[in-house]
């Protein structure tokens, strides 16, 4: 295996070992607001951190009770410089949320390497106000070296903290000097799965059932999900 390939494994190891007690905290949130009740889980993020949102989202294998939280201006590929602009945006993230009217038993995720521009900070924090427990997946080191631009970090306005580990920068390769290979990404999913992963195990030992979308290329696939968007399109826009 490659130096980079071996790096990886024993950060996303280490991941997961540091991030054990969190990942119990937020799968039993989940268990009690989307099983339980009829929450949903409200997923955000901006630039390439709208990965971690594309990876909750509509995704074979995730949780059918998640919504995006989205502005195409937040997507690199909507325009990079744009992107970057919107994120930076005060007053950006208090729309978005009111626009979506979201419901007293829903949470909030949000996606944010750095977490210490507007839009992710902003959110954590209105959705907060609002009553909402926040889930954030950072960097607590990304986050103590970036420069503030929103009167304070995510990690600090959010209840639950999935901390990504990643170094200031993100990127990882050379280890002495890391000028390439983002490490956020990997990390994201990782931390992303290993919660479903947990949140499974809490449910089948409850005797509860978890809404799951089903590969579309599978016997049965397009049934079972037929069925879940029946029961959530009409509360979740974008599966239309």
């Amino acid at each position: 295996m490659s130096e980079f390939g071996q790096d990886m494994l024993r950060h996303l190891a280490h991941v997961e070992e540091h991030n054990e007690d969190a990942l119990g905290g937020v799968a039993d949130l989940l268990l009690d607001r989307l099983v339980r009740r009829t929450g949903l889980l409200l997923a955000a993020g901006a630039g390439h951190s709208m990965i971690g949102v594309g990876e909750a989202f509509y995704r074979a294998g995730g949780l059918a009770p998640v919504r995006p939280l989205f502005r195409p201006a937040l997507l690199p590929l909507n325009g990079a410089r744009a992107s970057t602009a919107a994120e930076r945006t005060s007053g950006l993230a208090a729309r978005v949320l009111a626009e979506t009217a979201p419901g007293p038993d829903d949470v909030v995720a949000v996606f944010s390497t750095s977490g210490v521009n507007p839009y992710p900070v902003e959110l954590a924090r209105e959705a907060r106000r609002r009553g909402l427990p926040v889930v954030a997946v950072t960097s607590r080191a990304c986050s103590a070296a970036a420069p503030r631009r929103a009167g304070g970090t995510l990690d600090a306005e959010a209840d639950h903290v999935l901390d990504t580990l990643v170094r200031p920068g993100d990127a990882a390769y050379p280890p002495g000097e890391p000028v390439t290979a983002a490490m956020s990404t990997l990390a994201n999913g990782f931390l992303w799965n290993l919660l479903l992963a947990r949140l499974h195990r809490r449910a089948a030992d409850a005797g509860l059932e978890l809404p799951l979308w089903r590969s579309s290329n599978t016997a049965d696939g397009d049934a079972a999900n037929a069925a879940l968007l029946h029961r959530y399109a009409g509360r979740i826009p974008e599966l239309g």
